[in-house]
């Protein structure tokens, strides 16, 4: 883990990846550039540490809704049998028995109501989230991907030798070329 980013969030080391690619120098002679692979590794390492904690910290306000939803449920199942326990009381008197029934059903409507609207509001801000990571996550995989393809080396199309493969020797050794492969997948020793 880097130090100082104990207080950044994932979205920010995704963004400083970014940054490092940006803002990489270019080869001498070359439009390739040069990434600090240990930095851009770390930093990728840390937001892939920080993510369990933010889809945690997500579950977390699914499980706070869900809880707050059965209260309101609870709380509607306690003043439907509160209305229905004083609308038995007042049974002689139809009137007060109607006024009851119907303040029972406008109360538990609001309620299931309310619940509706908290339960689409923590859905909303849910995919919200959700969908910020997806977009920092595809933006972080096209740069890589960019990144990955800068860096590939490709002949030329008009069949020129660029100073690699099989008859690459003699020329590197006439040019002080070291004759060893240099493969970007392959760790340096």
């Amino acid at each position: 883990m880097m130090e100082g980013t104990g207080d950044v969030d994932t979205e920010q080391l995704i963004r400083r990846v970014i940054e490092i690619v940006n803002n990489a120098k270019p080869m001498p002679l070359s439009t390739t550039v040069r990434v600090e692979k240990d930095e851009v590794r770390e930093l990728l390492e840390d937001a892939l540490e920080r993510f369990p904690d933010e889809l945690r910290r997500a579950r977390w306000m699914l499980k706070e809704r869900d809880e707050f939803l059965a209260k309101v449920q609870r709380d509607a199942d306690e003043i439907l049998e509160a209305a229905r326990v004083r609308a038995e009381r007042m049974v002689q008197r139809t009137d007060i028995v109607r006024t009851a029934t119907q303040l029972a059903r406008k109360t538990v409507e609001e309620a299931r109501e309310d619940a509706r609207r908290l339960r689409h509001e923590a859905d909303d801000y849910c995919d919200q989230k959700l969908a910020a990571f997806e977009i920092v996550l595809e933006r972080t995989t096209k740069t890589v991907r960019a990144g990955r393809e800068k860096l590939r080396v490709t002949a030329p199309d008009d069949g020129t030798d660029i100073g690699f493969g099989p008859d690459a020797g003699a020329l590197g050794a006439a040019e002080g070329i070291d004759e060893a492969f240099f493969d970007q997948d392959e760790p340096l020793s």
